[in-house]
């Protein structure tokens, strides 16, 4: 039998914790943090009242006691804490793993740097129009074992999954899986490329020959990628029609094409801006054909969909002056998509967390776009040798976002625009990318025509 240690209390540790309850398994809750008020957690948490919270240690006889470690995506898998449960010969598992094991139903899995939430939340929209139960899950916001409880065999998962739960899954094998795109984040974590690239791709490693996978064509190590998979491989391009014989999706003058020439919808009627959004668009419907959407339910899906909160958000305009909150842009390959959607001069608000990020090419993207640049965070000044470094000098430093909204709309005019796309992660000014975008919105709905 099965001895669960359920390892952080956050809300993935809190909705693992509670699904365990409901199966009448055996666990214990630790959390490092020593200062953790036990009292205000289980009061916050009265489900779990009569659960055994270790905070700091694990007691050497739970550890021998233990079988399993269900590891919040936050706690390295190369940790200390980690490589001593290791020792104790306990398995590791995390949140995506253990709803997959105890869970039914269909999944449909969604990983890669940037526009996993789009695509998730487009994807789990176009499936609503054929299936019946559709659960919108994972690193989206609604951890996936809040949802597995009372799901059955016809239930559908559309699941964002991030390369830190990857890590720990080990049977997890979705029918559809998609990789949108690689390029550089979370080296901090990963230490290298490498790492994180193998990370990512692990999302298709349960998946046989009756599975599908969905690539993008324009990244050069997911093509590569695709041709080494047992499952059946499906592309999208944003830049020219797939090669003969090749299966998949592809944009051509304002048209989201199936291969060889099946128009799809027109990019005009869709609610989304930008190339980046018509390759999440793509994906979205490729994993809805492979799942036996029909096509008129994917175009009535396309056309009801609108952008997702924090991602390119339009918030209001204060005297000719448009506000647009980016602050998913936590790394710079999601920032330059925040720049290129941009279609009048734009003030630029960036920095935050440092994740061993370059900004070399972030900087290049500024051209033509950026009037000025505001810095905030950790890492400001890095930037800012940056920008120098590649001749952008129109910069300045704040100490809080609401001074550097000040700064932007002080000086900007009428038809220009203010952005806040850090290029960094939100943490150590921030809980997270959503409460800076929700406080970047309120600043801005609170400035005076």
């Amino acid at each position: 039998m099965e001895v669960y240690l359920v390892v952080g209390t956050g809300k993935s540790g809190v909705a693992a914790s509670n699904l365990l309850k409901e199966k009448n398994e055996k666990f214990y809750l630790y959390d490092g943090n020593v200062s953790l008020n036990k009292e205000g957690f289980f009061e916050k948490n009265p489900s779990l009242k009569g659960v055994e919270l270790f905070l700091g240690e694990v007691p050497e006889h739970v550890k021998e006691e233990v079988t399993c470690a269900v590891l919040s995506p936050g706690v390295p898998t190369d940790s200390e804490f980690v490589l001593d449960l290791r020792k104790h010969n306990i398995s590791l598992s995390g949140e995506v793993e253990l709803a997959y094991t105890l869970g039914k139903g269909r999944v449909v899995a969604i990983t890669g740097t940037n526009g996993k939430t789009t695509t998730t939340a487009l994807t789990g929209l176009l499936m609503e129009q054929h299936f019946q139960d559709v659960r919108v899950v994972g690193n989206i916001g609604i951890p996936y074992t809040e949802r597995v409880e009372d799901a059955t065999d016809d239930s559908v998962f559309v699941a964002e999954i991030s390369s830190f739960q990857l890590e720990t899954c080990d049977t997890f094998a979705p029918k559809v899986s998609a990789i949108l795109n690689i390029t550089p984040d979370h080296l901090d974590r990963h230490h290298t490329m490498e790492n994180y690239i193998a990370a990512k791709e692990s999302v298709t490693k349960n998946q046989t020959k009756d599975d599908v996978c969905v690539l993008n064509y324009e990244d050069e190590v997911l093509r590569q990628f695709g041709k080494s998979l047992n499952c059946k491989v499906v592309y999208f391009s944003s830049a020219s029609k797939l090669p003969d014989g090749v299966d998949g999706y592809y944009y051509n003058e304002g048209v989201i094409y199936k291969m060889p020439e099946e128009k799809i919808i027109a990019v005009e009627e869709l609610n989304i801006l930008g190339l980046h959004n018509y390759e999440n668009a793509m994906a979205a419907i490729a994993m809805a054909d492979a799942m036996g959407v029909e096509p008129e339910e994917i175009v009535r899906g396309l056309k009801a969909f609108h952008a997702v909160e924090h991602r390119i958000e339009y918030v209001c305009e204060k005297r000719g002056v448009r506000f647009y909150n980016d602050s998913k842009g936590t790394n710079p390959d999601a920032a330059i998509k925040g720049i290129e959607a941009m279609d009048r001069p734009t003030y630029l608000i960036g920095g935050g967390y440092d994740k061993n990020s370059t900004y070399d090419e972030w900087i290049d993207s500024f051209h033509g776009k950026v009037k000025k640049l505001v810095l905030i965070g950790q890492t400001k000044e890095k930037i800012a040798e940056c920008a120098k470094a590649h001749g952008f000098m129109d910069y300045s430093f704040a100490e809080s976002l609401k001074e550097a909204m000040d700064i932007c709309y002080s000086e900007a005019k009428r038809g220009e625009a203010i952005l806040l796309s850090p290029a960094c992660a939100s943490w150590g000014m921030f809980d997270n990318y959503e409460q800076r975008g929700d406080m970047f919105k309120e600043f801005a709905r609170g400035y005076e025509e």
